[in-house]
């Protein structure tokens, strides 16, 4: 599946957990519906990735963890916040960076209107 092909079918799954649920609950609960919306999909993915960090060839493992990682392939970073900052920005692309993924979202479900808090990052 293409990155383009694939982040619309992610956002979608967004979408219907949004419009279903609102804004205003933990992201956590988000994860879950979200998760739920993917396996309906048939897309794969994984929850709570291990992110290590390397500094000076040494492998540390600094607690860092990927909400969802789709198709091996696209970062999901879920957020429910009064507003996106660009510290949210650069963690994404940090994650994306160090683990060599290709694509992200960020995705802020504390919005009326889930397109408004989507964020696409490519790396």
């Amino acid at each position: 599946m293409q990155f383009e092909d694939l982040t619309y079918s992610i956002r979608g799954a967004a979408t219907d957990v949004h419009r279903e649920l609102g804004p205003g609950l933990l992201e956590s609960t988000y994860e879950e519906c979200l998760c739920c919306e993917l396996s309906q999909r048939r897309l794969k993915f994984q929850r709570q990735v291990t992110l290590p960090v390397v500094y000076k060839h040494l492998r540390l493992d600094c607690g860092y963890r990927l909400d969802v990682v789709v198709e091996s392939t696209v970062v999901l970073e879920i957020k429910s916040v009064e507003s996106l900052s660009p510290l949210h920005d650069a963690q994404l692309l940090t994650y994306l960076r160090i683990g060599r993924y290709p694509v992200g979202l960020l995705i802020n479900f504390n919005t009326p209107v889930l397109k408004d808090g989507i964020r696409r990052f490519v790396c």
